[in-house]
């Protein structure tokens, strides 16, 4: 096995497509050191798995609904990265996120959860890790075509998205907050907020550091609608799988293995992109406001301090 030559840290790695997708980089790139970033006790189930593919894998503890368990993760990944433990970090996939059946959850830190994992989290670690990066390097953020929040990408399953910034990061900021509809509308706003979060880093991130959106399109059997509540659940682990012989849906592997390609640079596109399964195309027109990604950015800079 050849000696590892660089970093790769991924969250969302344990499960669905994230652990198909570490599974594959690990195959085709040897050469690589992944680090799983999630809680301790999903982390030592895939473990022994991961290194039966490649000696050169490693955890790190963390909840992402914490800051203090994020900030802690963090430094540990810095010390770990100074000391020379670790070879150059050349590498970061956001893909651990939550869809929840209401938007009531409150995080440690007085949050609503969605937004606290799904957006918060990630901003925090790229703040804390890109510099450490080394070009040339790639970092995805996981989104979802449910970001539209249309008739055509989510099939009337989905609420449209509803901005403002601060007040969907707190708990019971939708309509019927309890409600499992108020739980997609967190969720679907909080992909949203990662494909604006892609376009601010896409701006201020060095030349040879790209980031980019990915969307996996509906994929079966990631374990994601598990608390979605509703009908979702049943529709996913039902209704949907039925679809999955034709092109519109995937499974996890080959959904995993789309996303390999995008972390080894086999998918052409450029910093800022949004990439739905295989190619670069447009995410909505609502997420190239300018104005929402400054605020949004200026909003997480604050809490940050």
């Amino acid at each position: 096995m050849a000696a590892a030559t660089r970093t790769l840290v991924m969250t969302g790695a344990t499960r669905g497509i994230g652990l198909a997708a570490a599974r594959e980089v690990l195959r085709r790139s040897p050469d690589t050191h992944l680090v799983v970033l999630g809680r301790a006790s999903s982390t030592v189930e895939v473990l022994p798995g991961l290194q039966d593919v490649s000696p050169h894998v490693s955890t790190v503890d963390v909840d992402l609904s914490s800051s203090a368990s994020v900030d802690a993760a963090g430094v540990r990944l810095e010390d770990r990265l100074d000391s020379g433990e670790l070879p150059p970090l050349r590498g970061l996939v956001f893909n651990a996120g939550v869809h929840l059946a209401n938007a009531l959850e409150t995080t440690v830190d007085g949050y609503e959860r969605t937004f606290a994992v799904n957006v918060m989290s990630t901003h925090q670690l790229l703040r804390q890790l890109h510099p450490h990066v080394q070009a040339p390097a790639r970092i995805i953020v996981t989104v979802s075509d449910a970001h539209f929040g249309d008739l055509r990408h989510t099939g009337g399953t989905m609420p449209a998205p509803r901005w403002a910034i601060p007040e969907i990061s707190r708990p019971g900021a939708f309509d019927r907050s309890g409600s499992v509809r108020a739980g997609r509308r967190a969720y679907v706003t909080s992909k949203l907020g990662g494909v604006h979060l892609v376009h601010a880093w896409a701006r201020r991130l060095p030349d040879g550091t790209d980031i980019v959106a990915y969307n996996p399109s509906l994929v079966v059997g990631t374990g994601l609608a598990r608390e979605a509540g509703g009908v979702f659940p049943f529709l996913m682990s039902k209704i949907i799988p039925l679809l999955a012989i034709t092109p519109l849906v995937d499974t996890p592997i080959p959904a995993g293995h789309k996303l390999a390609d995008v972390v080894l640079g086999v998918t052409p596109a450029g910093t800022g992109a949004y990439i739905h399964r295989t190619k670069a195309t447009a995410s909505s027109a609502e997420s190239y406001d300018i104005d929402r990604e400054r605020e949004l950015w200026n909003w997480l800079e604050v809490v940050a301090r």
